[in-house]
């Protein structure tokens, strides 16, 4: 199964021995500072200055830049831009971030203990900065027989502020930090790998060391049940599909949460074939799945005081003689016929058995999380999803959430005109029916299978779920774990 982040992270109230430590460079009114440097590290270097000396090999207090300086004893100095000196959370997350991957890359046969000082004081940039941190230290290593080397093996984080609340902001960071790698694993994790059923076990076994109460739907309880998009869509593979749900019901709670992922673990586009292009990073189709798995386990981690009922459809689309057809009609969960459009519109399909599901657990807000259209990528770019609601107040508590965890969110709207494209003619509705707005007319769908009056949100991650550039600030090349943090934020709030 994938390895959950092994990084060792703590605090202290001073810099003590280190390979490398990472410190800021910020912009005041009338001139650049060095924000975190031990005063000792500036004595050492009054002549010439060390401010002068990270300038003179390219320091800026521009976001995003670093430069490493190697120092007499051996530290290796990471100076990352912060930007203006009165930081925003963000501003914090993504300078650890940033310096952190920079030390991540530092070669050797030891994992690196990594120092981040950038003077943080208050809890909730103690939290960005351990956020930032951890998700800036996560590489997925090569499948491959050679023993792993290098990396970051443990973080310090330097903060004079150490009761209490420190503690508990390095709590919740590191549970955040963790389960976002976690979600990174698996997307990153090739498809002959990662598939419905080894899927279900990793998520069982995840599960164990926590209070979540674990249920795998194999293809035969499946059917028995009545899931006819989920039969469907992994009908083509060998490798059939599975239903995974997760729940976590601690004393005390109440309000109930229901999380939905879209779980494709392979996405040919079965006999809509895909481009050779288009399905070379399918192995990431599955990330709604992770981001709704690995948000469960955090909120359990954290004891948060809110019920959650999590389900993960999985399944592989593929063609073959089993596969299924444009135009075949599927009796969903619940027995609402859908006329299949096309059979690399799969994901809604899936989301939709698994919505009919949810509902019988009669939550007070359902949110499901998919990669599921390039119409959304379009109209967005790739690192902003797309977030569709059934009202504004639903709407409002996700946005506020992704605002406090540093992901971005676009309201997007659920058009009434567009129900008509999806009438058919051989069965209750249609999946699909017309190019133009394709985001929104996939909500539309998925929204027929929540009963009127539920809240509910579609969060579509098409474009923030991988990475297929350079990394940047804490965001890996490759499986990001997009809407994790916002998910969390969001039961916190709930709790509360």
């Amino acid at each position: 199964m994938p390895v959950q982040s092994q990084v060792g992270i703590t605090l202290a109230k001073s810099v003590g021995q280190t390979d490398v430590l990472v410190i800021g460079l910020a912009e005041t009114s009338s001139a650049e500072i060095l924000v975190g440097a031990p005063d000792e590290l500036e004595r050492a270097h009054r002549k010439p200055g060390l401010l002068f000396l990270a300038k003179t090999i390219g320091a800026k207090s521009t976001p995003g830049t670093t430069v490493l300086l190697p120092l007499p004893d051996g530290t290796l100095l990471v100076v990352t831009g912060l930007g203006g000196v009165d930081v925003t959370p963000e501003q914090v997350r993504r300078a650890a971030g940033n310096g952190v991957r920079a030390a991540a890359k530092v070669g050797g046969d030891r994992p690196l203990n990594v120092t981040v000082s950038l003077d943080v004081l208050e809890p909730e940039l103690i939290k960005a900065t351990v956020e930032g941190a951890v998700l800036g230290a996560y590489t997925y290593g090569k499948v491959t027989g050679q023993p792993s080397k290098g990396g970051v093996g443990q973080l310090t984080i330097v903060t004079s502020a150490t009761g209490s609340d420190a503690r508990q902001a390095l709590e919740q960071a590191t549970a955040i930090g963790k389960a976002v790698c976690l979600a990174r694993e698996w997307i990153n994790t090739p498809a002959n790998l990662l598939y419905p059923a080894s899927f279900a076990e990793d998520a069982r076994v995840v599960a164990r060391d926590a209070k979540i109460t674990v249920e795998v739907l194999d293809e035969k309880v499946l059917e028995k049940e009545g899931f006819g998009g989920i039969l469907a869509v992994g009908g083509g593979s060998s490798r059939k599909p599975r239903l995974v749900r997760y729940s976590y019901a601690p004393r005390g709670a109440r309000f109930h949460l229901a999380l939905v992922g879209k779980g494709i673990t392979f996405d040919s586009g079965g006999l809509d074939l895909k481009t050779a292009e288009g399905m070379y990073t399918m192995k990431c189709d599955m990330s709604g799945a992770a981001a709704v798995l690995a948000a469960t386990k955090a909120i359990a981690d954290l004891g948060l005081r809110v019920k959650v009922t999590t389900y993960a459809a999985l399944a592989e689309n593929l063609p073959s003689g089993e596969a299924y057809r444009p135009s075949d009609v599927l009796t969903m969960y619940g027995g609402k016929t859908v006329e299949n459009y096309n059979s690399d519109a799969e994901g809604r399909l899936v989301l939709a058995d698994a919505l009919a599901r949810a509902t019988q657990d009669a939550p007070d807000m359902i949110i499901d999380v998919a990669t599921l259209t390039g119409a959304c990528m379009i109209a967005l770019g790739l690192r902003t999803a797309g977030l569709m609601a059934s009202d504004d107040q639903t709407a409002d508590h996700i946005l506020d959430a992704a605002e406090a965890a540093g992901e971005a969110l676009w309201q997007l709207p659920i058009p009434e005109h567009l129900r008509k494209v999806l009438d058919s003619k051989v069965a209750d509705i249609r999946s699909g029916g017309q190019r133009y707005g394709g985001a929104l007319v996939a909500a539309t769908f998925l929204h027929e299978f929540v009963p009127e009056g539920t809240p509910w949100a579609h969060l579509d991650i098409a474009g923030p779920a991988f990475n297929e550039e350079e990394a940047y600030d804490y965001v890996p090349s490759g499986g990001t774990g997009f809407g994790v943090r916002t998910l969390v934020a969001l039961a916190q709030f709930l709790a509360s």
